[in-house]
């Protein structure tokens, strides 16, 4: 989806995708970047992963993998409108999506853990369609009014889409029924945030 209303610096690329990343992503083979999981740092208990499934499918991992990042960076851009939203419903709206995103990661990261992965961002630096970046945060942080209030209604009308998106795929193609059935939760929660979305003070006009 093309973000036209935000510009973003160039961002690392890598030479090999996992096709099963394209699969949930829908991206160009040129612009994914890998699954491969590293091992949770040694020194760090509360990331020690438990055994891996073996009903675990790379379907699984790759969303649980992408979903636990996405929801951890637009929990800030929500931390920032409901403190700095002009509107008080934007502002309303942005604390109940935080309690729900908040929510979600108690059940995303006991998820990582029974699956075998480590709870770290395996997508840090690549630019993954729907996620929250530093720079959309910077530029949020500097915009004042109207113009941050259009920063957030776009910024988080992409997450939620975009990882509504990669939960049906999770529905769709994965194997295990505790990822699904909160694959399941997700796109439930994103459908009925995106229908308040649309009717917010401002939504209208900047969301085209």
């Amino acid at each position: 989806m093309s973000h036209s209303t935000r510009s973003r610096p160039p961002t690392a690329r890598l030479p090999v995708v996992a096709p099963i990343l394209l699969a949930l992503l829908g991206l160009a083979a040129s612009a994914g970047c890998s699954t491969t999981t590293e091992p949770a740092p040694a020194a760090s208990p509360v990331r020690t992963a438990a055994a891996p499934s073996t009903s675990s499918t790379p379907t699984d991992a790759a969303w649980a993998q992408l979903m636990t990042p996405m929801n951890e960076k637009a929990l800030a851009l929500l931390t920032l409108a409901a403190d700095r939203a002009t509107e008080p419903r934007l502002r309303a709206f942005a604390t109940r999506l935080h309690s729900g995103q908040e929510a979600e990661l108690g059940r995303l990261r006991p998820l990582l853990a029974r699956m075998g992965l480590p709870d770290t961002d395996v997508h840090a630096g690549h630019d993954m369609p729907g996620m929250v970046t530093e720079a959309d945060l910077e530029a949020a942080r500097a915009a004042e009014g109207a113009a941050f209030d259009r920063l957030f209604l776009t910024g988080i009308r992409d997450h939620l889409r975009h990882s509504a998106q990669v939960s049906r795929s999770e529905i769709t193609a994965g194997a295990r029924a505790d990822a699904k059935q909160l694959a399941a939760a997700l796109v439930t929660a994103r459908e009925a945030a995106l229908t308040e979305l649309e009717g917010l003070p401002g939504a209208a006009q900047a969301l085209g």
